[in-house]
């Protein structure tokens, strides 16, 4: 299932109809806002965001090689979640599926018209932890697992409140590491959250994601398939097919010249 007909999907289990993303405030929030407020206000965001559910529709625009990709966010109330991901895996050309469950996270596979494949899925990581990059479409970091770190006003962070992206809802937040030689916690950027916590968009070192349409979010999500030992899919486009070039219903043996 594409990630667009995932979402339809969504408000039919879910009993709601789509919302388009609300237009920012004609007076958006003023940057230069920094710590302590900016950094109590994206903790106290951050909170609020892990207790909210929704499924919602984004578009991420791809910052390396300029393509927009569907992605549709399933958040459930009990804290699992599901992120979709269009043309994101063997080299752009497959959609992907990272689900977090009590068992760890996973990689599915995705059905569609141009992929009509039976749905599995491999396990890529413990519970809460972040998938590898080979692995991984990156952005279902976005949704859930940097928010214990931006409630945490102890980690190594460098917060400020800064004008919305274009076309944001909600106020934004600059993130930044605070130590140039220590790897961030984080994908550094700039963060969105609507009042309620749903995050309407990024910037990232990979992309831009923007919100589409929202709806109330499940009580739980499912693994879409069944648990498989992998391997699972890579960044990187299949190697072509090997082409055998003894011609059709000859053996090596009879084009060799006879003496």
């Amino acid at each position: 299932m594409s990630a667009a007909a995932l979402l339809v999907g969504c408000i039919a289990a879910c009993g709601g109809s789509p919302e388009a993303a609300p237009t920012p405030s004609a007076s958006p929030t003023t940057g230069g806002n920094t710590a302590p407020d900016a950094r109590s206000g994206l903790a106290a965001t951050a909170a609020l965001a892990a207790d909210k559910a929704y499924a919602a529709l984004y578009t991420l625009d791809d910052d390396g090689s300029g393509r927009q990709h569907n992605v549709v966010a399933t958040i459930a109330a009990d804290g699992t979640w599901r992120v979709d991901v269009s043309d994101a895996m063997l080299g752009d050309t497959t959609d992907v599926s990272i689900v977090s469950t009590a068992a760890g996270v996973y990689q599915c596979t995705v059905s569609s018209p141009s992929n009509p494949v039976t749905p599995t899925c491999v396990k890529v990581a413990p519970a809460g932890k972040r998938v590898a990059k080979n692995y991984s479409p990156q952005v279902e970091r976005l949704f859930r697992q940097w928010l214990p770190v931006f409630r945490d006003r102890q980690s190594a962070l460098s917060v400020t409140e800064v004008q919305p992206l274009s076309g944001a809802q909600g106020i934004c937040y600059s993130i930044d590491s605070i130590a140039a030689s220590i790897k961030a916690p984080v994908d550094i950027g700039i963060y969105c959250y609507a009042a309620d916590g749903v995050l309407t968009a990024a910037r990232v070192g990979f992309g831009v994601l923007k919100l589409v349409s929202q709806v109330a979010g499940p009580k739980t999500v499912a693994l879409p398939g069944s648990e498989v030992p992998g391997p699972a899919m890579g960044q990187d486009a299949l190697p072509p097919p090997a082409v055998d070039p003894t011609p059709s219903g000859l053996t090596p043996s009879a084009l060799t010249p006879s003496a």
